[in-house]
């Protein structure tokens, strides 16, 4: 392996907090039926216009005001939500682009936030390519974020592995022809990721040196 595409929420940053509880304010101002925290988490890693047709499928067509409802809210959230990186991540980040790994991150979360992030943790320098939600025709689990950026870096797909914490990320990657490692710590189930059958599980984000 020589190049890394990696998720972000959930497999580089612990956003799982912000997420629900924008999601849940998102669903008070739109009157929309209420949903636990265990059921809008379980929807991290879709890009905000297909959640509604996931968990509110009777309701029709509402993914776009639901996002436009969504990033209003986030936007005064995220100034007073601390997120950070899970352990581990900003040391194992460094070491590999150190190696002379090349490395992308391939997010459902819009570029510009994605972009926000990034710089917020000095980690512009370890990505060559960030692919968001809105960058692509289809979200995941459709390869297209991981075909971009192997079609954009030049990258071969035998030679690159997807990481992330969701079935659909697993499933992204191997659409695309990559390797799949999945991570343990975040929004996913053990039982959901295992379901999908990566080729490689870790627990902690540090396992990567390792593999």
């Amino acid at each position: 392996m020589k190049n890394i595409i990696f998720d972000f929420d959930g497999t580089l940053a612990d956003t799982a907090s912000l997420i629900v509880a924008t999601m849940q304010a998102t669903i008070g101002r739109m009157q929309l039926p209420r949903k636990t925290e265990a059921e809008c988490r379980a929807t991290i890693g879709l890009r905000l216009e297909e959640v509604p047709s996931v968990i509110w499928p009777e309701l029709g067509n509402i993914g776009a005001e639901y996002a436009r409802t969504y990033r209003s809210i986030f936007e005064g959230l995220s100034r007073t939500c601390e997120v950070r990186c899970f352990p581990g991540v900003i040391d194992t980040l460094r070491q590999l682009h150190a190696a002379g790994y090349g490395m992308a991150i391939a997010s459902s979360r819009s570029r510009r936030s994605l972009v926000e992030y990034v710089r917020l943790f000095n980690l512009t320098d370890c990505f060559c390519r960030l692919v968001g939600g809105d960058d692509v025709a289809n979200g995941k689990p459709a390869p297209d974020p991981v075909l971009a950026i192997l079609a954009a870096e030049g990258w071969d797909a035998a030679e690159t592995l997807t990481v992330g914490d969701a079935d659909v990320d697993i499933i992204m990657g191997r659409t695309a022809g990559t390797a799949t490692c999945a991570v343990t710590y975040g929004n996913g189930t053990p039982d959901e990721l295992e379901s999908v059958r990566p080729d490689f599980t870790i627990s902690r984000f540090d396992r990567l040196l390792k593999l």
